[in-house]
């Protein structure tokens, strides 16, 4: 099996969260246009949806799939999204797509968190993958010299922006013991828009597809 094969079988048993009638949150990344793609399949019983990015929303609407404004949006009853890495804590590295504030607001609003995802994301520590983060574009260079106090390696997304318009520094060689005070930290510098550490609002399940079939993991 590939790796985009257990990504596709940790979509497909996301399904199995949703509630009928009720509004669906959706991530964005090459594991969510899995789950997209599946729940094109029972979207009739869905009330809609509310997108993390616009590439997601063009993907939702070319299934048919009716995509909402969050501020018309009372309550999200799940999100589903991918994540670049895992810890059994459920504390998540996301932002390897570019999405991560869209992703946190989403996640804020949502009652259950559904993380999906091939089981090599599953880490013991977070920061392997390089930790994306959100910056308004004036103050690049200054967040940057702040991450490198903090001992991180920032890294320049060169000739990407966000869909609000920011950058993107993906900031390397970081062991995030602490993923609660290391978000909090990274989040409190001037100019950062958001950190990629989802560890304040973790997942709630994290589906891993493996060689094994689907682990759930709580």
């Amino acid at each position: 099996m590939t790796q985009d094969d257990l990504k596709k079988m940790a979509a497909e048993a996301a399904l199995d969260y949703i509630e009928s009638g009720t509004v669906i949150g959706i991530g964005t990344g090459s594991t969510a246009n899995h789950f997209i793609d599946a729940l094109a399949g029972i979207k009739h019983r869905i009330d809609g949806t509310v997108a993390s990015s616009d590439a997601s929303a063009e993907r939702l609407a070319g299934h048919g799939i009716p995509v909402l404004d969050l501020n018309s949006v009372n309550e999200i009853s799940l999100y589903v999204d991918g994540a670049d890495e895992s810890t059994r804590h459920l504390h998540l590295i996301k932002g390897g797509g570019g999405a991560l504030t869209r992703e946190k607001i989403v996640a804020a609003n949502s009652r259950r968190f559904v993380c999906i995802a091939d089981d090599s994301k599953l880490v013991d520590v977070l920061g392997a993958f390089p930790l994306p983060i959100e910056v308004i574009p004036m103050a690049r260079s200054y967040v940057a010299r702040e991450l490198v106090k903090h001992g991180g390696r920032p890294v320049y997304r060169d000739g990407f922006v966000t869909d609000n318009g920011n950058v993107i520094l993906d900031v390397h060689d970081l062991q995030i013991m602490d993923p609660v005070k290391m978000e909090e930290e990274l989040n409190n510098i001037t100019g950062v828009v958001t950190v990629g550490i989802f560890a304040k609002r973790p997942a709630d399940v994290l589906v891993l597809g493996s060689k094994n079939g689907v682990q759930i993991l709580t």
